[in-house]
C-alpha cells in the first residue's frame, strides 16, 4: 500500500517538479493546442501532391514536437551565463542572414527565395528560414546583453561612453533597420520599434533616444526619396517602399475601382484581388458570432489564401466565435502580465530582466498587431500569430523565446513564491478579534447584550 500511495503521490505532484513558471507553461501548451486544431481545417492551400488534412496535422505535430523539444532544452539550461554568451552574437547572426537575403544569394546549399515579389526567406539545405523572425529574437537577446554589459562597464573599445553606445547600440539599430526595409516595410518598423523600446528599457537617456529616433526618421525619408527618384526605372531601388506608401496613404482606391470598373475587366479583377483578403477576414469575424461555426466549418478559408498565416485570428473567430477570440487574447495578455512579474523578480540580474521583458513584448506585441490587421485596424503587415499561425521557422523561433522565458523564470520562481506567501490578506483578522466576535455573538443569542443595553439606559 505504501508503494502505491507513493506512486500515486508522485503522479499527482508531477507538475510541482517543474521549476519554471507554471502559468507560462499553461499558456504555451494552450497556444500549441490551438495551432494543432487550427491547422487541421484552416487552409486548403497547404495541401499539395495528394496530401490529406491528416497529413497536414501530422506535419504540424512534427514541428510542434520539435518546438517543445527546443523549449525543454532551453528550459533545462540553468546557466544564465550560457545565454549571455550566445546573446552577444545576435547582431552578427542577424547581419549575416540579412546580408545573404539582400544579396539575393543563390548557392547550392543556401538560396534567397523571392516570394510575392519580396525576399524574406532563406532556403538552407531545403529548410526555409524566415529571416525576420530570427532577427526579432536575436536582436532582443543582443540588446539585452549590450545594455547589461554597458551598465557593468564590460564593453571593449573607446573609453568614452557615447562612442560605446554608438558602436554597440545605435549603429546596430540603424544597420538592421535599413537592411530589413528591402524585404518588408512592416517588419522593419516593428523590429525597429522593438529595438528602440529595448534600448529605452535598458536605460537609454531621452536625449540620445530623441537623436536615435530622428536618425531613424531621416533614414526613412532618404529611402523614400531614393525610391521616388528611381521608381520609373527598370529596376527601382527599395521597391517595397512603394507598397508601404500606397497602403498607408491609400493611393490605390481599390473599392472605388471595383465599383467603377466593368465586371470581368482587368481593372475590376485587380481591385477584387487587392481587397479580397481584408474583406474576407472581416466577413469571417462577422459570421463567427458568439460561439462560431464549429471546427472545420470555415467558409472563408477557401477565399483567403493566407488564412493559416496572416489571417489566423479571423479564422479562429469564424470557427470558435467571440469566445475563442477572447480566450486567445487572454492568453497573450496573461503572458505579458506574467512576464512583468518574472522580470520584476529576477533580482539584480539586469540582463535577465531585459530579456524577459523584451521577449514578452515581442510575442504579445506581434500578436496584437496581427489581431489589429485582422480587424482592419491599420494597413496589412503580414505578421503571424505567435505559436499558432503556420510557419515552421517562426514556430521554432518563438519556441526559443518561450524556452528562455521559462528558463529565466527559475531565477524568479522562489522570489515569486516568497512574495505570494508574504502577501497581506485583503482583510486582516487577529485571533483576539475573532474570539471577541464569537463572544459577542454568543451573548447576543443568549439575550445578554439586550439586558446590558437596557441597564445602561438605551431603548431597544
Amino acid at each position: 500500500m505504501a508503494g502505491k500511495t507513493k506512486k500515486k503521490s508522485a503522479f499527482w505532484t508531477f507538475a510541482d517538479q517543474f521549476e519554471g513558471d507554471k502559468v507560462v507553461w499553461i499558456i504555451v501548451l494552450l497556444l500549441i493546442l490551438f495551432s494543432i486544431v487550427c491547422m487541421f481545417s484552416s487552409s486548403s492551400r497547404l495541401l499539395r501532391d495528394g496530401m490529406t488534412r491528416l497529413d497536414l496535422v501530422r506535419n504540424q505535430l512534427i514541428i510542434v514536437l520539435a518546438g517543445l523539444a527546443v523549449i525543454i532544452v532551453c528550459y533545462n539550461i540553468k546557466n544564465i551565463a550560457f545565454f549571455r554568451w550566445c546573446s552577444q552574437w545576435g547582431f552578427l547572426l542577424s547581419l549575416a542572414m540579412l546580408a545573404l537575403l539582400d544579396a539575393h544569394v543563390n548557392l547550392p546549399f543556401i538560396k534567397a527565395l523571392n516570394i510575392n515579389n519580396a525576399y524574406r526567406i532563406l532556403s538552407i539545405g531545403g529548410f526555409q528560414v524566415h529571416v525576420f523572425e530570427v532577427v526579432k529574437v536575436s536582436m532582443v537577446l543582443y540588446l539585452s546583453w549590450a545594455m547589461d554589459a554597458l551598465k557593468q562597464g564590460k564593453l571593449k573599445g573607446p573609453q568614452k561612453l557615447l562612442w560605446k553606445k554608438i558602436i554597440y547600440l545605435y549603429a546596430p539599430f540603424l544597420v538592421i533597420f535599413v537592411m530589413i526595409i528591402p524585404g518588408s516595410n512592416s517588419s522593419a518598423l516593428i523590429i525597429g520599434l522593438l529595438m528602440f523600446v529595448m534600448i529605452l528599457l535598458g536605460g537609454g537617456n531621452f536625449k540620445d533616444m530623441a537623436v536615435l529616433a530622428a536618425a531613424g526618421v531621416a533614414v526613412i525619408a532618404l529611402i523614400v526619396g531614393i525610391y521616388n527618384l528611381t521608381k520609373n526605372t527598370e529596376h527601382p531601388l527599395f521597391a517595397r517602399i512603394g507598397t508601404g506608401v500606397s497602403r498607408i496613404f491609400e493611393e490605390d482606391h481599390w473599392e472605388q475601382q471595383a465599383i467603377d470598373s466593368p465586371k470581368g475587366s482587368i481593372a475590376y479583377q485587380e481591385a477584387i484581388d487587392a481587397i479580397r483578403q481584408p474583406y474576407s477576414a472581416k466577413i469571417a469575424v462577422k459570421q463567427g458570432g458568439l460561439l462560431g461555426k464549429g471546427p472545420g466549418q470555415s467558409t472563408q478559408r477557401y477565399v483567403v489564401p493566407d488564412m493559416s498565416e496572416d489571417y489566423m485570428y479571423s479564422f479562429i473567430i469564424e470557427e470558435y466565435g467571440l469566445v475563442g477570440g477572447i480566450l486567445v487574447i487572454f492568453l497573450y495578455v496573461s503572458l505579458l502580465a506574467r512576464g512583468s512579474i518574472i522580470a520584476r523578480n529576477c533580482g539584480s540580474d539586469h540582463y535577465a530582466k531585459l530579456t524577459v521583458a523584451g521577449l514578452c513584448l515581442l510575442i504579445t506585441g506581434q500578436a496584437f498587431l496581427h489581431m489589429f490587421v485582422n480587424a482592419d485596424i491599420g494597413p496589412m503587415t503580414g505578421q503571424t500569430l505567435p505559436l499558432i499561425s503556420h510557419g515552421n521557422s517562426a514556430f521554432l523561433c518563438f519556441s526559443i523565446a518561450f524556452g528562455i522565458i521559462l528558463s529565466f523564470s527559475r531565477i524568479a520562481s522562489r522570489r515569486i513564491d516568497k512574495e505570494t506567501r508574504n502577501a497581506a490578506p485583503l482583510v486582516e483578522m487577529h485571533e483576539s478579534a475573532v474570539q471577541d466576535g464569537l463572544q459577542d455573538l454568543e451573548a447576543f443569542e443568549s439575550g445578554q447584550i439586550d439586558n446590558d443595553l437596557t441597564d445602561n439606559g438605551y431603548e431597544l
